[in-house]
């Protein structure tokens, strides 16, 4: 399982590479709203300052969960240039590891 904040950092990361490799490329996308589902099990750590956790969880992890209780999380991201406020255009071809 991996956190919330951190899957979004990660399709961040992903995007900013498609940007980068598309860039001086002819053909390239406008990159529209970007619509996410996915499971998030939602933890709370005991004590004092305690912390609630929204962790998305990945298929395999499903039959493992036991008590915990998932919900499905359906998030539309708006993706913008932070330089130009315009919407990115992405292209390339496929990273590593990539399928």
């Amino acid at each position: 399982m991996i956190e919330l904040a951190d899957f979004i950092q990660d399709l961040r990361k992903e995007l900013s590479q498609a940007i980068a490799t598309g860039s001086g490329q002819d053909l390239r996308f406008e990159l529209g709203p970007i619509e996410l589902e996915t499971s998030v099990a939602v933890t709370r750590e005991a004590g004092g300052g305690g912390k609630i956790r929204f962790l998305v969880v990945d298929a395999d992890a499903q039959g493992k969960l036991g008590d915990a209780k998932t919900q499905t999380v359906r998030l539309t991201l708006n993706p913008v240039l932070n330089s130009t406020g315009a919407s990115p255009y992405v292209s390339g071809g496929e990273a590593p590891g990539e399928r």
